[in-house]
Parts: structure tokens; sequence; C-alpha cells
């Protein structure tokens, strides 16, 4: 291989950016494309699975045609299900997941990823995040599984293994452990890109990243990850990017990682630098083996290439990065099967993934207070009221990270809302159901009130929040209902916990639904007694932001602790 062709492998581009020239795929020998959030097939967000994979073999041939024939590795951000799909089964984040405390669950969920991403013809996913979030105001906190790495380590674990499987093939996915280390301990107030936590400075003892933010590699490390992912956040002032003792040291060294280390997004772009050949050297010497440019292909090939022809990057480190990059294709049987197989594909959305997927949805939820008033019954004959933004809106119920990177409102998908779950769960039974959704000043008397709201979607930095509270009209109208009705129960949907004190005053029971994904049927069925409550807190609830971060004995007073979780 000559010099440019390595450092065309060591290149990962978003697909938009060679969508009009797709013979630069080959003309720069290429490695990997990338789907960032949103950016589905025609560089619209969503498209169909037979689009998708569509694209991915079109693709494909271009790489095929380079000198040396080397396929590409796509990537996306399948990181709830594939839910960059239109018509795809998503399940509930992480956080939820890790409500479940079920690795089973957690594997079998990935298996399901996993044909449904095969079925669109892609084969690396950016997932699991093995992030520990210790502070609740970070808008990422619902990657996690949970506060303490025990429970990161056991899911994240459970997640590679059902996206590899035993041994990576063509019927498998490469997976990526996310995003190292300690993205998930910054601090408030260091966020870098305009955020206020995200991307931020994790001030900490080296002690404290080993006991709270490094376990869970060492884990994602037995499970045979195929490959990490570089945090855009720094320790103790300096860029992962760029931090040559994490990455190459006790990554690569001490855990024995034989994998590819990739960028995040345009990551490398935050390392200290005149220039971006230097950022670009500085990142490589790290122990970054490919960059997700995303854009500026051309530029970040050149910068390869001049730093290594100055001398300032070895050709043994160039090597090696490629060496990894090419072990991880032949592994995938990139070589021998590069296109789709289409077997997969009509089954991505099938019936039987929705139903685990409902699944994963009863076991995620906890509930908080219950005043005797849960299980209800479907055919008491009595009058249901349902209110709150999220009660009919799939895209609410699915949150960040679904169809576009920040998500959206309305039906942007297929799937199954709490309002039409309930409408299907009390049909025929005589019960009176009525939806009001988020109106103000008409009738909410009935005998029962269901209220459904929470956060809105959002993603990464977008989700830092120093207050974390309920909005004005959702408090107005749970009370509302609460005073309008004999029973009122709140469900709270939300990618981490609110400060809710009031709220769980007015309100006879009280759940944390967290993001459930396509299948709201899967809060009905613990509502109605179908399915116990088993959910338990994966993180700490602050009664107060003041309390922020608040996690497991560190001598705080939460509102509730971590692992509480009723039963009925």
């Amino acid at each position: 291989m000559t010099l440019e062709e390595k450092a065309g492998q060591m290149t990962q581009v978003n697909h938009l950016n060679v969508m009009e020239n797709k013979d630069a795929i080959a003309e720069y020998g290429i490695g990997s494309l990338l789907s960032g959030g949103g950016a589905g097939p025609g560089g619209e967000a969503g498209g169909t699975a037979e689009e998708w994979a569509d694209m991915y073999d079109e693709y494909q041939r271009a790489a095929l045609r380079s000198r040396l024939g080397i396929p590409l590795i796509y990537g996306v951000d399948a990181v709830h299900g594939h839910n960059n799909v239109v018509g795809a089964t998503i399940f509930p984040h992480n956080i939820g997941l890790g409500a479940t405390r079920d690795p089973g669950l957690v594997h079998r969920i990935q298996k399901i990823t996993r044909e449904e991403v095969l079925g669109t013809g892609i084969d690396w996913n950016f997932s699991p995040a093995v992030t520990v979030p210790r502070d609740d105001r970070w808008g990422r906190t619902y990657e996690g599984f949970g506060e303490v790495p025990q429970l990161v380590k056991r899911l994240g674990y459970a997640s590679i293994q059902g996206l590899q499987g035993r041994d990576l093939g063509h019927e498998t996915v490469a997976a990526t452990a996310k995003h190292y280390v300690a993205d998930g301990g910054t601090t408030w107030g260091t966020g870098d890109s305009g955020y206020r936590i995200d991307q931020g400075d994790a001030r900490m003892s080296e002690k404290e990243l080993r006991k709270i933010h490094l376990p869970p590699y060492r884990a994602a490390v037995r499970a045979d990850a195929a490959t990490v992912m570089a945090s855009f956040s720094s320790w103790n002032g300096l860029k992962m990017h760029q931090h040559e003792y994490l990455v190459t040291d006790v990554l690569k060294g001490e855990l024995g990682f034989e994998g590819v280390v990739v960028s995040d997004w345009g990551g490398v772009r935050q390392v200290e630098g005149d220039s971006y050949a230097e950022k670009v050297r500085k990142s490589i010497n790290a122990g970054v083996d490919m960059i997700m440019v995303p854009d500026d292909y051309e530029q970040n090939i050149e910068a390869i290439v001049s730093e290594v022809r100055a001398g300032r990057i070895s050709q043994e480190r160039i090597d090696d990065a490629v060496r990894r990059i090419l072990d991880l294709k032949f592994e995938m049987e990139l070589f021998e099967k590069p296109f789709t197989d289409r077997s997969y594909t009509d089954d991505v959305g099938a019936p039987e993934h929705r139903e685990v997927a409902r699944e994963a949805v009863a076991r995620s939820q906890v509930l908080l207070k219950n005043e005797g008033v849960l299980p209800l019954s479907a055919d008491s004959g009595k009058d249901i009221v349902v209110g709150g933004k999220t009660a009919d809106n799939l895209g609410y119920q699915m949150g960040g990270w679904s169809i576009t990177w920040q998500g959206g409102s309305g039906d942007t998908t297929e799937g199954t809302t709490f309002w039409e779950a309930l409408q299907e769960e009390t049909e025929g039974t005589g019960t009176d159901v009525r939806f009001v959704g988020t109106d103000t000043g008409q009738d909410f008397s009935g005998d029962i009130g269901l209220w459904v709201g929470g956060e809105t979607p959002y993603a990464e930095g977008f989700g830092d929040d120093g207050d974390l509270q309920l909005s004005r009209a959702d408090t107005e109208q749970l009370n509302d209902i609460c005073a309008k009705t004999d029973v009122c129960v709140a469900m709270l949907v939300s990618g981490r916990p609110m400060i809710i004190d009031e709220e769980l005053k007015t309100a006879d029971a009280f759940v944390a639904s967290w993001l459930p994904g396509t299948e709201g049927a899967g809060m009905t069925d613990v509502l109605f007694g179908h399915e116990p409550f088993r959910g338990r807190l994966p993180v700490t609830w602050p009664s107060s932001v003041d309390q922020e971060p608040i996690n497991r004995g560190d001598g705080q007073k939460p509102l509730f602790r971590m692992g509480y979780g009723l039963r009925n």
C-alpha cells in the first residue's frame, strides 16, 4: 500500500460528503463512511431498510473500484435499536435498560439490533455507550446504563456480545465501546463547543478514574469489543483525543485492546494545535487509528501524509493503525461478502422484535409512588382522562437519537403511543377513555386521570440542563387533572431524574418511564397489571438540583436512592 492509501484507510467520512461524488471513495481509498444522526439515504433523515441497503451497496461498489479493492466499513449510531431507519424497532434508551438490570434482556435487544442493522447493510455500530454518568444535568445521561461501574460493566458486556456474537463475521456487527474515558465524569461549567458540561473536563484523580470510569472498558475488552471511540472530553485539562497515556499506555497496553480506536465526530479538531496537521499528528501519535473527519477528507489525508513524510508520525504507527483497520475488515468477512445480506432486510421492525421491545419497556418502568391505586382495571367501567404532551406523541416517547440526531415530534416512524395502547387495552370493556392532550381550560373530570409528560427530545450537549425542572405547562396540567379526578397517575417520560418533589405529592401514583421507544404498550402493560413493576432506579434521584452531582454513597440524602423501586 502507498502512504496515501494507508491514510485513506484511516479516514472516515460522513456519506453526505461523497454522495454526489462517489468516485472519490476509490480515488482516495477512503476506508470508512458513516451516517451522522439524520443522514439517511439521499441525504434525508429516515429512509426505509431497503433504501438504506441500496445506499450501502452503491457506496461499497464504489470502494471496490479502487486500486486495491478494499471494501468500506460503514458506521451508524444505532444506540437504541436501529434508530435511524423508518420502521425499525426502537428500544428504550440505555438508562431504561439499566433499570431492568437484566443482561439477558440486553443481549436479546442487541441481537435484534444486530439483525436489523445487517438488514440495511451496515456493519459497524457506534454502540454501546459504557459511560458512567455522574451528573444528571449532563445531556447524555440517558445514554448510560447507570451511575455505578458494576452495572455498566454487566450490561455493556452483554451489549457487545449481542452485537458481535461469539466471533466477528459477516453475520455480526462490530460494536464500539464509547466514549473513552470518563465522559460521564465531567465537571459542570467546563463544557466545550458551547455546552455547559458535555465535552467538558473530568477533574479527578487517576485513582477515581480507574475506580469509576475505567472498569467498563476492561469489561469491553474482555467482551472483544471491535472498536473503542475516544471521548470529546478531557481529563484534567488534556483532551482524550491526544491523551497518549490513556489511549496507548492504558487502553492498548495495560488493557490489551487490539481493535480500532476511532475518533468522535470532528473530535480531532478540538485537540491543541496551530494547524489541522498538528492536531492530526497529536491524535494519531496518542493512539487514534481512524479519524472521523467527517467532512474534509482531502485535508485529512494530506495532513497524515505530510506529517509522516516530515517524520513527525512514524511509519510504524501508521502501519499499526492500518493493520488494525484491515484486520477488522477481514474479521468481518467484508472482502468475501461486501454487500447487504438481504435475508435480514424484511425482518427490520418485525412483530417478534417489537414484542421484545414491549417487554423491555414494561421491565424498565420504575414505580416511585403508589397509594394503593395500581394496578388499574381495564374493565372497571370507569372514565379515564388522559393528558400530557407525550401521551400521544411518538417522537417524544422515543427521545433523542430517533430518526434524527436530536429526535423530533409526532409520527416520525412506526410505533404505538401510550394513548394508542390505552385505547387498545380498554376497547370493548365499557371503560370510557378521553384524550385531552395539552389543552387547558376544558373539563378534566373523570374517575381516573393519567398524565404522561416530561422532557422533549434532545441529544448530547443540547440537553445540558442546570434546572431539571418540568415545564410550567406540564406541572399545571398535572395539577388540573389530579384536581378533577378521583385517582391520578403520573408517568414521567425523561432521559434522567427530574426535580419532582411537588408533583410527587400531587399524584396518587408516580412512574419513571424513561424514554421507552416505539412500543408504548409496555407502559400500559404495567399500569393494568399484565406485567408487574420490576424496574429499579439505575441512578440516584435528587430532591433538589443543588444536590448535583449526587451519587450512591456520597453522603447526601436523595429523594430516592439508587436501586429504589416499588412492587405492586
